[in-house]
């Protein structure tokens, strides 16, 4: 894989490339952001089992309890 380095600036949330430099339609390209003072990030991901037979540990029982107020 060869690499090519181009300077380009961000408008309006689009990179615009220099002048005269073309890419080719569905080209993959690859950003580096030098000096950023982007926000991090955040990622809360789901909760997964380390053993998925312990699924039955964690089931929910529905109990129903009828208040009549007394009456």
């Amino acid at each position: 894989m060869s690499v090519t380095t181009i300077e380009a600036v961000i408008e309006n949330n689009q990179i615009r490339l220099p002048h005269g430099v073309l890419l080719p339609e569905n080209a993959k390209i690859y950003i580096l952001i030098p000096d950023s003072n982007m926000p991090p990030v955040s990622y809360i991901g789901s909760p997964r089992l380390m053993h998925p037979a312990q699924t039955s540990d964690f089931q929910k029982e529905v109990v129903e309890e009828s208040f009549d107020g007394g009456v």
